[in-house]
């Protein structure tokens, strides 16, 4: 079973994560900020996968901790649940339309940490969140589970349509990604031999 628990404790957070990449999108979220509970239940149900998640920070300054070490144990928990990457596709993409925003992602599972941000995202809050945590959120996600990770926005006028493609299309891409390939179950998809 492809699975992963994170317990990750600083001054700033105290969070604990649990994953199952081969779940059927079944979550229970408690970040304390309720836009990145609706994100990251949409991302586990999009991406198929079992997701536990409670976070309690320091969010009397701001969301921006609990955001940014989310992404991070999250990153995390996808980087121990694939271990060698064995049999998995690899590369992933999506193209989710959201009402008037349409949202494109792609995603290489490489072991190289690349992150490729094209979100114009109209409003500097959604609700209460500030909108320049997304791009904090997925870099922190890149950085621990090394991948190249680019996501585009060739049209979107509205704040939260544009937010929720783009997390919808991540679950997509990633759900993709981190399938086993029958065919080479018992294989390293690189020439390199390791990812």
């Amino acid at each position: 079973m492809r699975t992963a628990s994170i317990n990750r404790k600083t001054g700033e957070t105290d969070i604990y994560l649990a994953l199952n990449l081969d779940g059927k999108g079944e979550s229970q979220i408690d970040t304390g900020i309720g836009f990145l509970n609706h994100m990251l239940t949409l991302f586990a149900k999009h991406g198929r996968f079992d997701l536990e998640i409670t976070c309690k920070g320091d969010t009397d300054v701001d969301f921006h901790h609990s955001a940014e070490d989310i992404g991070i144990c999250l990153g995390a928990a996808f980087a121990q649940a694939l271990g060698d990457k064995k049999g998995i596709v690899r590369y992933g993409s999506a193209i989710i339309p959201m009402d008037e925003a349409l949202i494109l992602t792609a995603i290489d599972i490489s072991g190289r940490s690349c992150l490729v941000y094209g979100l114009d995202i109209p409003t500097e809050k959604i609700g209460e969140f500030d909108s320049e945590l997304i791009e904090e959120f997925f870099a922190a996600f890149v950085r621990n589970c090394p991948c190249s990770l680019h996501i585009r926005q060739p049209e979107g006028r509205n704040a939260h349509h544009i937010a929720e493609g783009a997390f919808k299309s991540f679950a997509r891409c990633l759900k993709e990604a981190v399938a086993i390939d029958k065919d080479f179950a018992d294989e390293i998809p690189s020439t390199k031999g390791v990812l």
